[in-house]
């Protein structure tokens, strides 16, 4: 058996058999992420050199947001996140400023340029997975994650009806993402998390909304579900329409035993941890990691990744061993 990287993850998300199991990483382009072309370039340059089972676009986390008056610099975070300068939404009033816009000439169907490169230069044999940030994780960077919680529980109806706003141009940019035929989307979802918000809370500004994305995506054959954070809302999340989850599995419960447990129609991914392995490890700290993974796994189900994303500072050596160490299992 010698599988493409398409059939390869669509055998694992039905729990098929396999050749090896699928791996894949990603990682932040800073200061190439502030051009559709120079971003497209540095992810193809990236899967050209390391021949990932998925390619993951990982765009700044503003592109989403730019045209409502967010500012951010690259101010040399590891992880290649950059920083917010200036966030548009200061009191509950506020709110009303984010309004639809447009979406041609904007900021944000810029963005699609990038994606339509990299799936014109990936083989149609490579799965393209676009960044969509939920919208609840876009407002918090409309805010400021230290404010988010305090306006949803003083100022209810302003955030919700921003949230619709989000929601709406988010939903039109995913008609826009079918007719570049990429294969899905990486959905970030970040507030389901029990030290922020209730259950309660999560159900109301965050999956009443991410539903819809989900329920616009649902052509898409693979869609990836990554739950951020700590001390998450996995049941929540389990119940998602995506194919596959990822979560800091490592930090965090469920384990990908326990996971595979409890998302038991579709694939789960991770097994790595970003910052002690792939970081400040080595290339066989890594593939003993992720041979405990797919020891965990039975390598069913289960695609060998991180958390979220791979550290920038991360040596070529570490992330070769994580591509290296799945041939082992070829049959």
């Amino acid at each position: 058996m010698n599988l493409s990287h398409r059939e390869r993850i669509e055998r694992t998300i039905q729990g098929a058999q396999v050749d090896r199991p699928a791996v894949s990483l990603w990682r932040h382009f800073p200061v190439d992420d502030q051009s559709p072309e120079t971003l497209a370039r540095s992810v193809l340059n990236f899967q050209k050199r390391f021949d990932f089972d998925f390619v993951k676009i990982t765009s700044a986390s503003s592109y989403c947001l730019l045209d409502w008056g967010v500012k951010d610099e690259w101010r040399g975070n590891p992880e290649g996140t950059r920083q917010y300068v200036h966030q548009p939404v200061q009191t509950a009033e506020d709110w009303q400023k984010i309004q639809l816009f447009p979406m041609k000439g904007s900021k944000l169907f810029e963005q699609l340029r990038a994606f339509e490169l990299v799936r014109k230069n990936t083989p149609d044999t490579t799965p393209v997975l676009p960044t969509i940030f939920s919208p609840l994780s876009q407002a918090k960077n409309l805010v400021g994650k230290e404010n988010l919680v305090a306006h949803l529980r003083q100022s209810p109806d302003q955030v919700l009806g921003a949230l619709q706003v989000i929601t709406d141009l988010t939903l039109e940019f995913i008609q826009l993402l079918k007719t570049i035929h990429v294969d899905g989307i990486f959905f970030a979802v970040q507030q389901a998390q029990y030290s922020l918000l209730t259950r309660e809370e999560f159900q109301k500004f965050g999956a009443a909304f991410d539903l819809q994305i989900l329920d616009a995506a649902k052509d898409f054959w693979f869609n990836l579900g990554h739950l951020h954070g700590t001390h998450v809302m996995f049941d929540e999340l389990s119940q998602y329409p995506v194919q596959v989850l990822n979560w800091h599995d490592l930090e965090t419960y469920p384990g990908l035993d326990e996971g595979k447990k409890l998302f038991p129609r579709g694939a789960v991914c991770g097994g790595l941890q970003q910052w002690q392995t792939l970081a400040y490890g080595t290339p066989e700290s890594v593939k003993a990691e992720s041979r405990r993974a797919i020891e965990r796994t039975q390598g069913k189900r289960f695609i060998l990744g991180t958390g979220c994303v791979t550290p920038i500072i991360a040596p070529d050596a570490n992330l070769f061993a994580a591509r290296e160490v799945v041939e082992e299992y070829l049959g």
